[in-house]
């Protein structure tokens, strides 16, 4: 079983679906607005290095892929914190939930198929270390159906006044969640983790 640490909290396990998501004050999950600096990148690096898949939805995978691979390469000119999550990225198994693209290039990506509920858990069972999801829409799909087990959010001092927002398209009843950890960060950031309760 695989675990990393953060302030001395184990992060991922096996057979676990973890969401993990840039979050500000106010729920906003817009990519920009969140505090990208090394600490933050050094944070999702040391995640992914634990975690035994990315899972995205075709979007977010997309967005992914029109930058961070030619980071990977060398071929943008980054900071070191940045350049090491990018390579870390690269060479980790990314899959992809998608009903209208069935072709993924990048390095270790590959097309998740069949029942998304049994594919997940099937996929979650298998890699050490469990899986993180990136992507808000699907998260909120995944959680519909009652598949994310942890939940980990780099929660960023500001308030943005505008969305997109986490879990704006909504859930079928509320979650309550039992509190892991929270880790606040010097850029003022608190890493917040919790589980499902009950």
């Amino acid at each position: 079983m695989s675990f990393c640490t953060v302030a001395g909290q184990s992060c991922m396990r096996s057979g676990t679906v973890t969401f993990s998501i840039n979050v500000t004050l106010d729920g906003c999950v817009d990519h920009e607005e969140g505090i990208a600096d090394d600490e933050t990148h050094a944070f999702f690096t040391r995640l992914l290095d634990d975690c035994g898949a990315m899972l995205w939805g075709r979007v977010t995978y997309e967005m992914m892929e029109s930058y961070w691979p030619s980071v990977a390469r060398g071929e943008v000119d980054a900071p070191p914190a940045l350049a090491d999550w990018a390579r870390t990225l690269d060479a980790k198994p990314k899959y992809v939930v998608s009903s209208t693209r069935s072709d993924f290039p990048w390095t270790n990506s590959h097309h998740l198929v069949g029942d998304l509920r049994t594919a997940v858990r099937r996929l979650a069972n298998t890699v050490a270390g469990g899986v993180l999801v990136g992507s808000g829409a699907l998260a909120t799909e995944l959680d519909r159906l009652d598949l994310i087990d942890e939940y980990m959010f780099l929660v960023h001092p500001r308030i943005t006044g505008h969305g997109p927002t986490l879990y704006q398209g909504g859930l079928p009843s509320t979650r309550r969640l039992e509190l892991i950890s929270a880790d606040p960060l010097a850029n003022g950031a608190v890493v917040m983790r919790y589980r499902r309760a009950g």
